[in-house]
């Protein structure tokens, strides 16, 4: 079961389109390979899977224990880990986190992707800056990506010529593998038609322009599978939303749920799908502003969340959060009448960025135990009611205001639940 793992000096070198064409080019091999994301992103993961048919996880040096990481690296086949940010780049204050710290825990090389547009003999200090920055990170391999033409790459070979470090490949400036993004990264895999032809395009572009026989040779064994303290099932029977709106669930959750007995049901309310009887219904995250309008005609599934909170818990993550509430407005200015079932009113049309970890107490709601998350979004609250769900602080320990609101059986807040603090 070896491992390696792909990151970058900064976010923007086209980590992503690099892994994305990896996954596929060793799939076409017959290689059995699965791909990993560092920290909490639920878009990229999805991209993996795609491009090499297994499951992606996330793997998160932050939220969670070295024992959880071993647990879950553990594979069959080659992982192929793509980095968040700049390799040394983590939470405040002393970037705990960040790629480097599961280079360090899972004991695995590193291939840097270099960004390289815009440079050419400075690619020589950034590498060797990089490479002697923290003797317990590896870096095995350069990658020089968006090079301009032959001259400018053998500019930048000549230049790493004598750094020890090999250059196991230069991909040229490629506009057809710009990938598409909104505002939280991204357009979604399963929104974008053409995925299967855009995937084979880069797959062809990674194995013409990269060596991955060399690449290959890097990869070293990953640390055995550890005894791991699972996040106990919040209910029994649960059904979770799952759809283009409500896309944002961690497949490490709902594995730990489902290895420990609980009944776990999918249904769509962007196709106006009835919510299953169950004990707890989960709305998770995603896009719900984009499909706003769709949502609040979807009657059967509104009514039928009304009804479903008279006798099951209902909890709704971000997105599902805002689908609980009176109103959500989109971009546009629009207002959209949601569910009712917390006193909530939240807007796109002035956006504003909410970023970082949290940990969490919960103060009511599903889940009984300290716990571990993160926040990203864009929306504005214009009003909440209510006693509140968490009391939260952030990544430094300091305290913030308490998080969501509970109302009845119904709870939720903008925090990801990412896993069990110890």
């Amino acid at each position: 079961m070896p491992g390696l793992i792909l990151s970058a000096p900064g976010s923007g070198s086209g980590k992503t389109t690099v892994t994305l064409g990896l996954l596929r080019a060793l799939r076409q091999r017959g290689m059995q390979v699965r791909g990993a994301k560092s920290g909490p992103d639920y878009i990229d993961p999805r991209f993996h899977e795609a491009a090499c048919g297994a499951p992606c996880l996330n793997l998160d040096a932050w939220a969670m224990t070295p024992d959880r990481i071993h647990t879950l690296a553990a594979t069959d086949g080659l992982l192929l880990i793509e980095g968040a940010m700049g390799l040394f780049d983590g939470a405040p204050p002393n970037g705990k986190g960040a790629t480097a710290d599961l280079a360090r825990i899972l004991g695995l090389p590193v291939v840097l992707v270099i960004d390289a547009a815009r440079m050419a003999q400075s690619v020589a200090p950034i590498v060797a800056g990089f490479a002697g920055h923290d003797p317990a990170v590896h870096i095995a391999g350069v990658i020089l990506n968006r090079v301009g033409s032959p001259r400018h790459e053998n500019m930048l070979r000549n230049a790493l010529a004598g750094s020890g470090i090999p250059v196991l490949g230069a991909v040229h400036r490629d506009a057809g593998l710009t990938q598409p993004s909104r505002h939280l990264g991204l357009v979604q895999a399963q929104e974008r038609p053409d995925l299967e032809t855009f995937l084979d395009a880069v797959a062809a572009s990674m194995a013409r322009q990269i060596d991955i026989d060399a690449l290959l040779t890097l990869a070293t064994p990953l640390p055995p599978a550890t005894a791991t303290n699972r996040m106990p099932p919040p209910a029994q029977r649960i059904a979770i939303a799952r759809d283009a709106a409500f896309a944002f669930a961690y497949p490490h959750l709902l594995d730990d749920w489902h290895r420990m007995g609980a009944e776990i049901a999918g249904f769509s309310p962007l196709a106006n799908e009835s919510v299953p009887d169950a004990d707890l219904v989960i709305l998770p995250g995603g896009y719900p502003e984009l499909h706003a309008g769709r949502l609040a005609a979807s009657t059967t599934f509104l009514k039928s969340l009304k009804n479903a909170a008279q006798h099951s818990n209902i909890y709704g993550e971000c997105g599902g959060y805002m689908v609980l509430g009176d109103a959500l407005t989109a971009a546009d200015g629009t207002a959209h009448a949601m569910a009712g079932l917390l006193a909530l009113e939240t807007s796109f049309a002035n956006r504003r960025l909410h970023l970082g970890y949290r940990n969490l107490i919960p103060l009511g709601g599903p889940f009984g135990s300290r716990l571990t998350g993160h926040e990203f979004h864009y929306a504005t609250t214009m009003r909440a009611e209510g006693d509140p769900l968490f009391d939260a602080t952030d990544a430094e320990g300091t305290a913030l205001p308490p998080m969501g609101l509970r109302a009845g059986r119904v709870s939720g807040s903008f925090a990801h639940v990412i896993d069990r603090a110890v």
